[in-house]
């Protein structure tokens, strides 16, 4: 199931809203910036409970 999360990109600073596949497990990948195109680094993590947990850096901090 698809839920849509808010994220702040790492470089401009803008709201940017994701759709999170929390079926899918853990993940991590790289998804440029609806506003800059920069390439922002997303980690997902699904707690005990089924809820994801999304933290996001530069490609240079990941």
């Amino acid at each position: 199931m698809l839920e849509s999360t808010l994220i702040h990109c790492p470089y401009c600073g803008e709201a940017i809203e994701i759709l999170i596949d929390g079926s899918a497990g853990d993940q991590q990948y790289i998804e440029d910036c609806q506003v800059c195109c920069r390439p922002i680094d997303i980690r997902v993590s699904i707690d005990e409970d089924g809820e994801p947990s999304v933290s996001v850096a530069s490609e240079n901090d990941g």
